[in-house]
């Protein structure tokens, strides 16, 4: 057959007789076979490994249609279920099934019950060609039909049975792959002795799956659709099948603390809201990424999951401590405790006051917090954190706002030191980062009182501190004991005592990080 019939035919099956089923062989036959299924199926032609046969349906001068089989699937639950096999099982006897993954009439082409006359000759080919071609005989046939296009009827005039669905995954080289195509699974039985066979029954398929379990798989699709920057793919060189391996790979990390939750549900809520911290959605609040990932009967939901609904928080806490040891864990590593701000705009946020936000610069109504984290050679990462509740949060005027937000009636005010000392002894006295220094910043640097805990712990420190801070350097200890007065840090600066020194602190995205330093031992400390 030397072309695909193009001129539109519509007539009974008997007027279109013969109609013959012709196995492809050779280079010519196969390119028609591809040409028909680009042009006329609609998943397209695709290119296949390992073993196929392929079929040309052919009438008058023309191909009016083809199909192609290959190896049944490795793993499909409802067929696993139909035919009762074990794994072990499965293993053995996977190929006597084989797999009908294209059938199509060409557009143009009406007759009725073509479709079904067509199936029903082929199964009787393909059984013997498969056979005498690979030496195995089939047992079972399978098929996926597309529910959202196509109704089954053709197949189940053929003889073909519905058995269930597929669970919405592909096989990729790598694994599997959630894509969200829930397809109906059709099957017809070569030999009726298969089970006697095979040495199984047939089990009981499982009830239709949960809402929930469905929400997991669409999950790990939307990620696709919604959490990925093109431009930043293609930027980076990042191929598409690495982004569906990352995605799958965020989606085992949220594994790991799955018994930190009481319902599975709560599993759904978690991943949605991690997924969408991470994506490119603009904005990041509970309503927005709850319809971005979950539509818009799950924006409810997602808020009590933030606000009312209860998970173990110690033991997610400790896990991801531990994770992060196994991580970036040394000996000589570095504790770090910094304060960072939220702007607000309005002002039911626990904690929310007007206060200095480090982002903008000033004082604006905002929430803080401080966070305790680590660094090492090999990486870094947050370690724990607290929301700063400001002092005036503890005042009469703020009971009805403490009371719908939730905070506990035992808390007692802290300042930011307070609870950065508290965050970093649980951090060092729990054993649950290896580290010999502290770094911090200014803010609690400057304070002498944070700086003597850090030394009772036996630690190291590098601290920042304020440049009007005073200090006796030791070369200047004859003025400190003549009771002459102390000097300020950035005098000490600008002297030529000790040369400074300029050294690379790390290679950034624009280049190297560099920063000067130099070394100076100091002598008592306080505020001028």
């Amino acid at each position: 057959m030397e072309r695909i019939k193009k001129e539109r035919v519509e007539c009974e099956l008997s007027d279109l007789k013969p109609v013959e089923i012709r196995l492809v062989e050779g280079e010519a036959g196969s390119a028609l076979w591809e040409q028909l299924i680009s042009t006329h199926h609609y998943l397209g032609y695709q290119r296949s490994w390992g073993r196929r046969l392929r079929y040309l349906v052919c009438a008058g001068n023309g191909a009016i249609g083809a199909l192609g089989w290959k190896s049944g699937s490795l793993k499909l639950q409802s067929r696993d279920y139909f035919i009762g096999w074990s794994v072990e099982q499965r293993k053995q006897y996977l190929a006597h099934i084989i797999n009908n993954d294209r059938f199509v009439i060409a557009e143009g082409v009406r007759a009725k019950n073509l479709a079904s006359y067509v199936l029903a000759r082929n199964i009787r080919i393909v059984s013997t060609d498969w056979e005498s071609r690979y030496g195995v005989r089939p047992y079972v046939l399978e098929t996926f039909i597309d529910p959202e296009l196509f109704s089954g009827s053709s197949y189940r005039a053929a003889g073909w049975q519905h058995i269930g669905s597929t669970k919405g995954y592909e096989k990729l080289r790598e694994g599997y792959r959630y894509h969200g195509r829930i397809k109906e699974v059709y099957v017809y039985v070569v030999e009726q002795e298969f089970r006697r066979i095979i040495g199984c029954e047939r089990r009981s398929y499982p009830q239709k799956g949960s809402e929930t379990t469905y929400r997991e798989g669409r999950l790990r699709m939307m990620i696709r659709k919604v959490g990925c920057n093109p431009d930043l793919i293609d930027w980076a060189g990042v191929e598409e099948e690495i982004v569906g391996r990352m995605t799958e790979e965020l989606v085992d990390f949220h594994r790991l603390f799955e018994d930190c939750f009481r319902r599975v549900e709560q599993r759904v809520l978690s991943q949605s809201y991690l997924m969408g911290l991470l994506s490119d959605i603009p904005r990041k609040n509970v309503e927005a990424i709850a319809l971005a990932f979950l539509g818009p009967e799950a924006v409810r939901c997602q808020q009590n999951f933030l606000s009312l609904y209860g998970w173990d928080e110690e033991r997610m806490l400790e896990r991801h401590q531990g994770l992060l040891a196994e991580a970036v864990g040394e000996e000589d590593g570095m504790h770090t405790v910094d304060s960072s701000e939220i702007p607000k705009k309005g002002k039911e946020s626990v904690g929310g006051t007007r206060q200095y936000c480090v982002s903008l610069g000033k004082r604006e109504n905002c929430q803080s917090g401080v966070f305790a984290g680590c660094t090492s050679r090999k990486g870094y990462g947050l370690v724990d954190r607290q929301l700063y509740v400001p002092r005036v949060w503890f005042e009469e005027q703020y009971a009805e706002r403490r009371r719908k937000c939730g905070i506990p009636v035992e808390l007692e005010f802290q300042t930011k030191i307070e609870i950065a000392a508290r965050l970093l002894e649980k951090q060092i006295q729990g054993g649950v980062l290896a580290g010999r220094w502290i770094g911090c910043d200014s803010f609690f640097g400057s304070d002498s009182a944070f700086r003597d805990t850090i030394a009772g712990w036996g630690k190291l420190y590098l601290a920042e501190i304020r440049s009007n801070i005073l200090v006796w350097s030791t070369i200047m200890k004859e003025q400190q004991d003549s009771g002459e007065k102390a000097i300020a840090v950035s005098e000490i600066a600008r002297s030529d005592v000790t040369p400074w020194q300029r050294v690379v602190l790390a290679e950034g995205s624009k280049g190297p990080i560099m920063a000067e330093v130099r070394s100076q031992v100091g002598q008592r400390m306080q505020k001028k």
